[in-house]
């Protein structure tokens, strides 16, 4: 693990080098042609049957009686299954067994499935599913975090996060405000539906393909549900059509349900879910219901705040609690809190147990703090972004978090003025404000957002990886690690370094797909982690090959101390002599040299003690900030985004066309979350945003015709991998100054007097809302 790098064994950097370098996705081609392989494009094999689930028609019912005999007798069905035929652990629940992969007699959300059909075809084991006769007793429910909080009701105990002393600080402030805010889900919409394709094997073995982020935990969720052994069964993914974190947890049920019918039939079972039953079954983004309370002095630096936190669970803990965490640890964004205590309230409602998604509580809790840092601003008739810097974080003081980790890479004053510069922020501020004067209807707005968000699992077990690397004797590499790819480029990035270490080009390397039984033991591909603790993992599989090829270099052709061995443009050089890469390894083969190795990396220097909500949960930070220019119509709640400026930090970029795109894609993201995708239940507690039809995800005619993504370049501190920093999560919280521009703009009807009351998300209806209520000058 982490071996230094041999003083006789280097890479020229300055001449050659593999990171660091814009290169198309390793899959480009083959997702333009269509020859990308996705689970769902796997042939079948003969005898392959089809499942579909039967799902619960009532959001909290006990089930009376249930007649499948209908289901029974549809076309093409073979077998169907309930609870009763589970012959292992009926629990798909990552951390708390409160999960049912189908329930056993009482339901908690309309959509959770109740049996299991297998046809010998997808349409007719769905059709089937649906015959189904039910009798429900119905039972009392809670839908909204209001109401859970309300009645105490939570899937896991409160948290609480206190530094100082809130009362007394805030009963000496000068000025106080207080307010609620409700800030909504946010469904994944990966392209790929939820998929799994189980085939038995011998001696009780079996192999499930399937769409995951976490092909380990599908291993355990399909062994217990078997009850057999992990190594019985095995989990590969060669790349998914998007997660978001929609497949790290919630992949279980897929898997195991497949798992279960496919070990009962001794055939082969596929179960693909529809869009439709794939949103109503599955959970999202948790929505967040705050109160708040924050005292300030005239200049608007804050000198006690106090955030309430309630989020929707769902009807189990799934991964709440983690994501209550990160947003416990996420409320101070870029900002200095003295006396601060934050609460968090896992929420039991009976709707879909909510699960990650990009940002996993992050972008929940920072946003708070921004909507008050905005009240703030308006109450002293300041600019907000002059409100952000007065409260920023120092560098060298005023730099400990709440959870008390100390920040020592802080550069969000340095990055917030260049992005200030480059975007022209005052002088557009100053023409916006001029518009706005002679323009009754339409209101433009303006907001600049920083971002600090923590890198790591904050659960600090989950920060190791694995990785394999494999040279043969042509010369050509294969690499295997444990990481997924589900279009953000891992496997891209991993071969850079991988080739990086070996002095060879990209072509002549191939990463396999995810597999249980080539590493085991893999954390979920998820926290922005991914490239990090992947790519150190391969990179110390590779740097053991090298230095045992620089060995044998050195026996063949002697050394010279004043050159040592270089790995570069597919050739070793050692001694005067060039040897071409795949003639050192045929001689190494030759010699009984080893040829593969097995890499491991642990993220060091991580702690982190729940009871007490303190430690150092974070490897380093990533920094970011956003502006962002629209214009509203104040008659339709229609809005635009006109331009939208960002600046991130992805410390020394491994590859900045991918992670550019990563920005890009976060922030047009991030952006629906807060302003269009809204998720609505209706009174009976059924999910009604269920399709495409229903659900508005932003297109391509929402995303701003002057969209400026910069990189900005800043060495990571910490030893990550070629001093890079992770990009996958943080820049979705970069959309943030898009919301805050339409609560600018909704201000500007009423003179900036009023803070708009503005939910997110900010539809069009919730637009006209607040701007009735600004209009009013409440």
């Amino acid at each position: 693990m982490n071996q230094p790098t041999a003083p006789n064994s280097v890479r020229d950097a300055a001449s050659w080098q593999a990171v660091g370098i814009a290169r198309q996705h390793e899959s480009a081609e083959l997702h333009v042609l269509g020859q990308a392989t996705y689970t769902d494009d796997i042939p079948e094999l003969q005898g392959t049957l089809h499942a579909a689930l039967g799902l619960s028609a009532k959001a909290h019912a006990n089930i009376k009686r249930i007649d499948l005999a209908p289901v029974r007798a549809s076309n093409g069905v073979v077998a169907v299954y309930t609870a009763a035929d589970i012959v292992g652990t009926n629990d798909c629940g990552p951390i708390i067994h409160d999960d049912p992969i189908l329930s056993a007699g009482e339901v908690l959300y309309v959509g959770q499935p109740i049996f299991i059909v297998v046809a010998d075809t997808h349409d007719n084991a769905r059709r089937a599913a649906r015959r189904a006769v039910i009798d429900y007793e119905e039972l009392p429910t809670i839908l909204t975090p209001q109401e859970a909080k309300a009645a105490q009701s939570y899937v896991l105990p409160p948290m609480q996060l206190k530094r100082g002393d809130f009362q007394t600080a805030f009963d000496l402030a000068p000025r106080v405000v207080k307010g609620k805010l409700f800030v909504g889900g946010q469904e994944q919409f990966y392209l790929e539906g939820q998929i799994a394709y189980a085939i038995p094997k011998e001696d009780q073995g079996m192999l499930v393909q399937c769409s995951t982020q976490h092909p380990s935990e599908m291993q355990h969720v399909v062994a217990h549900a078997l009850g057999v052994h992990s190594h019985k069964v095995q989990v590969e993914c060669r790349r998914m059509g998007g997660g978001f974190g929609g497949k790290e947890s919630q992949s279980a049920l897929w898997a195991a349900a497949a798992g279960i019918a496919a070990a009962r039939l001794k055939r082969p079972v596929k179960l693909r879910a529809d869009r439709d039953d794939d949103m109503l079954v599955t959970g999202k983004r948790h929505c967040f219901y705050y109160e708040y309370e924050v005292g300030y002095d005239d200049n608007g630096k804050i000198l006690a705040a106090k955030v309430d936190m309630t989020l929707r669970a769902g009807y189990s803990a799934d991964l709440s609690g983690p994501v209550a965490t990160r947003a416990v640890c996420h409320f101070d964004n870029t900002y200095y809190l003295s006396d601060v205590e934050i609460l968090a309230g896992c929420g039991k409602t009976n709707t879909q147990s909510n699960t990650a998604f990009r940002g996993f509580g992050g972008p929940q809790g920072a946003i708070a703090i921004e909507y008050i840092i905005d009240d703030i601003a308006r109450n002293l008739g300041r600019d907000a972004l002059d409100i952000r810097r007065v409260n920023f974080y120092g560098t060298t003081s005023r730099n400990i978090t709440p959870y008390g980790q100390e920040i020592v890479d802080n550069v969000i004053g340095a990055l917030t003025a260049d992005l200030e510069r480059s975007s022209e922020y005052r002088t557009r501020r100053a023409a916006i404000d001029a518009f706005n004067q002679t323009s009754p209807v339409l209101k433009k707005g303006l907001a600049l957002t920083p971002v600090k968000f923590g890198i790591a699992f904050n659960v600090t077990h989950l920060n190791q990886a694995g990785a394999l690397v494999h040279v043969y004797v042509d010369g050509s590499v294969l690499v295997n690690h444990g990481g997924t790819e589900m279009g953000q480029g891992i496997n891209t990035k991993v071969m850079q370094v991988v080739a990086h270490e070996l002095g060879v080009s990209m072509e002549n390397l191939r990463v396999t797909a995810t597999d249980t039984s080539k590493v085991s033991n893999t954390s979920a591909t998820a926290a922005s982690t991914g490239a990090d603790l992947n790519g150190k993992a391969a990179q110390d599989a590779a740097r053991q090959i090298r230095e045992r090829l620089t060995a044998h270099a050195i026996k063949l052709y002697g050394a010279d101390d004043g050159q040592p061995v270089r790995f570069q443009d597919n050739a070793v050089h050692v001694n005067g002599h060039v040897v071409p890469f795949p003639e050192l390894v045929q001689k190494a083969y030759l010699a009984r040299v080893q040829l593969w190795s097995d890499g491991f990396y642990a993220t060091p220097g991580l702690h982190w003690d729940p009871k007490t909500m303190s430690g150092h949960p974070f490897s380093y930070y990533a920094y970011g900030a956003a502006v962002s220019e629209v214009v509203v119509d104040t008659l339709t709640g229609e809005w635009k985004l006109l331009r939208a400026d960002a600046l991130y930090d992805a410390g020394r970029s491994l590859n900045p066309a991918i992670d550019i795109g990563q920005v890009e894609g976060a922030f047009i993201q991030g952006m629906g979350w807060l302003t269009t995708e809204q998720l609505w239940w209706n009174g009976a507690g059924k999910l009604m945003t269920h399709a495409p039809s229903t659900y508005k995800i932003p297109g391509i005619s929402d995303c701003p015709e002057d969209l400026r993504v910069t990189l900005y370049r800043n060495d990571n501190v910490e030893d990550s991998i070629h001093r890079s920093k992770a990009v996958g999560e943080p820049p979705l919280l970069l959309p943030f100054s898009v919301f805050f521009a339409i609560r600018d703009a909704i201000s500007s009807v009423g003179g900036h007097r009023v803070n708009p009351p503005l939910n997110a998300p900010a539809t069009s209806e919730e637009i006209l809302r607040a701007v009735s209520i600004v209009e009013l000058g409440v």
